[in-house]
Order: C-alpha cells, then sequence, then structure tokens
C-alpha cells in the first residue's frame, strides 16, 4: 500500500493504477503526451521501469499519438508494442546523444534505444519507429545526402541496439528512416524478427538495415528492407570480440533494396562467420546483390544462397560497389586515416590481415545486372570451394556510368579491376565449380 500512496503522489491516480496493472501499462498513464513536440523519453522510461519492477509485461505507445524520445533504455521481460498509427520519434537534438554504440569507439554514432544484457524482450505492433534521419543530415546530393563534418565524436543515432541479450522477438512494426544503423544486434542469442517492414532513406550513408554482429541462433523472415548502405549484414566487430563468433543465422522469404549491397557478410570481421543461409530472397534495384567482403583476420565459412532473384544496376561512386550480382572477396583492410581507422587493426598493428573463405554454395540464383561475378583475393587459396549451381546472368546496361569495372574497396593498394567483361571474374580464387549456369 506504501508503494501505491508514493506512486499516486509524484504520478496522479492514473500512474498508480498503471503500476498496479503492470501487466499492460500505458506510456500516457506515466506522463507522455504523445503531441509530437515534448520529449517524452523520460515519461516512457519511468513505464518501462516500473513495468519491468513488477514483473514485465506490455508497455504500449497507443494509436494516434506521436511520441518525440530521447535515449531509452529496455529491460528484461518487456514488450514495447505500438498500436496501430502510433509513432516513437527520435528526438533531433543531436546533444542528447551520448552513449556510444561502440563502446569507446565514439567516431561511428551514438546510440537511441538500447538494452543490454537482457532476456526475454519484444519489440510488437503495427506501429511505427522512426530515426528522424534527416534531422541529423547534411544538405540533400543528387545521390545521397551529405554528412555533416566530424572527428572522433558522431552524434548521429542508431535506432536499436541491443548487447548480450537472449530470446529477443521484433515483429509487425515499421522501423526505420535511420540517421546511422537501424537494427544492431551484438552478441544476441535466440533472435527472431519477422514481418517487420525495415524502410531507410536511400539516400542515407551508413544506413543499414540489420546488423548481426557477434551473434548466433538468429532467424529473419518475411521481411520488407529498404536502406541506403547494406540491408542485411552478418560481421564481427573488432570493439565487441569477447562475444565469439557469428554462427547458425537463418534469412528466408525477404525483399530487399539497397544503394550498397542488399546482402553481405563483412567486412568488418575479426573471428569466424559461419553455418549460414539465405534461401526465397528477392533482390530489387541495388547497386550489389550478394556479397561477401572479407577484410580482417576472420574467417566466413559453410555459407549457402538460394532461391534469389536479383537485378542490379551503378549508382554514383558514393556507394561502393560496381553493380556486381555476387561478390567474393578477402584483401587486407586499407590502412587509412579515417575517424575510425585506429579500430579496425588488432591492438599495437599497423597493418591488417584478411582470412579465408571457403565452402559456400549459390544455388538457383537469377539476376540481371550491369556487371558480371567477382571472386578475388590476395594470395591463391584465400577464397576456395565455391559452387554456383543453376546461376542465370543476364547482362542489360540501362545507366551511363564507366562500364569494365570491379570494385575491390576497402583494401590496401588498387581498390579497382579493370576488365572486359566476364561472366566470372576469378583473381587467386581455388577450386570454383560451376554447373548448368548460364552467362
Amino acid at each position: 500500500m506504501g508503494k501505491r500512496i508514493a506512486l499516486i503522489g509524484i504520478f496522479g491516480m492514473m500512474a498508480g493504477a498503471a503500476c498496479l496493472s503492470a501487466a499492460n501499462v500505458n506510456v500516457m498513464d506515466f506522463g507522455a503526451k504523445g503531441d509530437g513536440k515534448s520529449d517524452d523519453a523520460a515519461a516512457i522510461q519511468r513505464a518501462i521501469d516500473e513495468c519491468w519492477k513488477t514483473g514485465g509485461g506490455e508497455v504500449r505507445l497507443p494509436a494516434g499519438h506521436v511520441f518525440m524520445a530521447g535515449p531509452l533504455h529496455l529491460k528484461s521481460d518487456i514488450d514495447l508494442h505500438l498500436e496501430p498509427n502510433a509513432v516513437l520519434q527520435a528526438n533531433p537534438d543531436e546533444s542528447i546523444y551520448k552513449e556510444s554504440a561502440f563502446r569507446a569507439n565514439e567516431g561511428e554514432g551514438m546510440m537511441w534505444i538500447s538494452g543490454d544484457g537482457l532476456k526475454n524482450i519484444s519489440i510488437s505492433g503495427t506501429g511505427r519507429i522512426d530515426g528522424n534521419a534527416v534531422a541529423f543530415m547534411g544538405k540533400e546530393l543528387d545521390d545521397s545526402f551529405e554528412l555533416k563534418p566530424v572527428t572522433t565524436f558522431d552524434p548521429r543515432p542508431h535506432v536499436l541496439t541491443l548487447f548480450g541479450c537472449e530470446n529477443v522477438r521484433i515483429s509487425d512494426v515499421t522501423i526505420g528512416n535511420s540517421a546511422y544503423w537501424t537494427v544492431h544486434l551484438v552478441g544476441c542469442k535466440d533472435v527472431a524478427i519477422s514481418d517487420i517492414s525495415l524502410l531507410n532513406n536511400l539516400k542515407v550513408r551508413n544506413g543499414d538495415g540489420i546488423d548481426i554482429d557477434h551473434s548466433r541462433k538468429v532467424r529473419i523472415t518475411n521481411c520488407y528492407i529498404e536502406s541506403g548502405d547494406d540491408c542485411i549484414c552478418l560481421k564481427n566487430r573488432r570493439e565487441f570480440e569477447e562475444y565469439g563468433e557469428c554462427h547458425d543465422i537463418t534469412v528466408s522469404n525477404c525483399i530487399m533494396t539497397s544503394r550498397s549491397c542488399a546482402v553481405k557478410i563483412g567486412s568488418e570481421n575479426m573471428d569466424r562467420i559461419s553455418n549460414v543461409t539465405f534461401d526465397n530472397c528477392i533482390i530489387r534495384d541495388s547497386n550489389r546483390g550478394i556479397g561477401i567482403q572479407n577484410r580482417d583476420e576472420g574467417s566466413v565459412e559453410n555459407v549457402t544462397f538460394s532461391n534469389i532473384i536479383l537485378d542490379c544496376h551503378l549508382f554514383s561512386e558514393v556507394w561502393w560497389g560496381q553493380s556486381e550480382p555476387i561478390y567474393i572477396t578477402s584483401y587486407p583492410r586499407a590502412v587509412g586515416n579515417h575517424k575510425d581507422a585506429g579500430w579496425r587493426f588488432p591492438k599495437g598493428a599497423t597493418k591488417g590481415a584478411c582470412g579465408p573463405v571457403r565452402d559456400i554454395r549459390f544455388i538457383n540464383i537469377f539476376a540481371t545486372s550491369e556487371n558480371g561475378i567477382f571472386i578475388g583475393c590476395d594470395e591463391p587459396g584465400k577464397i576456395s570451394d565455391i559452387l554456383l549451381d543453376n546461376v542465370r546472368i543476364k547482362k542489360v546496361n540501362v545507366t551511363d556510368y564507366p562500364k569494365g569495372l570491379y570494385d575491390r574497396r576497402p583494401c590496401d593498394g588498387e581498390g579497382w579491376v579493370r576488365s572486359t567483361d566476364f561472366g566470372v571474374y576469378n583473381e587467386n580464387g581455388e577450386r570454383i565449380t560451376v554447373r548448368d549456369c548460364e552467362f
């Protein structure tokens, strides 16, 4: 009873009643205005915290309201539920984003919605989570937005960042308009993402869709993803090496569009990525279709891409790639002076290495593109045991950009391969099997 009286004193009778029925709480009962102008972060956080304290349940953003909010921290046993036409929108004030998405590396964005070490969490409903991307951009160009000048601190917020979480479910929502990465899973286990629309502005650079980082047992199904940068990307970032390998990942029944690479493994990979399947997907209007871009000492092994329809065409050099429908590479990372260059190599190292890529299968791939398949590595055999089985590539020129190029970037040395047209261009790969293919 004492707890109830204290809550009534702070939040009023409605807040006390909400806490007592914490299995289903309304953020407006904790002070959220939902007018799209006031920052509702404190009220939403109170609702999350009180719901968690009483054993967990649903924290509800009611229909028809826009809840502008600064940084939020999720808790275990919470379902953040957005009712139809409810919007959770990032506060455009850059100064409030102070928690780095990459720990001590502050050069690649901050966090907006985050959780660390949580269990049994979900984000659901048919509402929308909006990262308010353009508010954090420079001026709009023909092919992209300018990035505001930064040094070692980039205030752009990632939409959702989860560290070491288990039993995560994200379903039905529309999420996106991100100023940086959208969904970043770091060291997570048992994750299911299904039936979401992830819609980013195609002109926003670094606007990844879903990044699976040192995570395992992840399933992505029935999603529609549009991203300026990679739609779905698997990696092992150096900042999180204690989480170990990335493995046991399945992606199926998804539709994707990207100005970079729709499906990518790498480039950051300081460990091992293995046991991965992509099946029954469509890639439309992308710069590069399927890419393995190994640039660190980790390996990529036992991956299958099957039953995929894709079309690629060239975009400006702001976006890496040369319309390769399939791209398999392993080259040492370039030594550079980029804002995050100090985080790319092992501690104390001034030069990087690249690991093997092997046992990769492409089965029933049907592509229309302005370029052919590129396979390339720095040493003979670094890439090996690649199967192309029933791969059909139809070349159609649809832009006026220069042709006859393959893109090695980022790499140590020449970033471009200049060549006449080939169905498959192979540089140092070994045991490449081409079976029942047509170029």
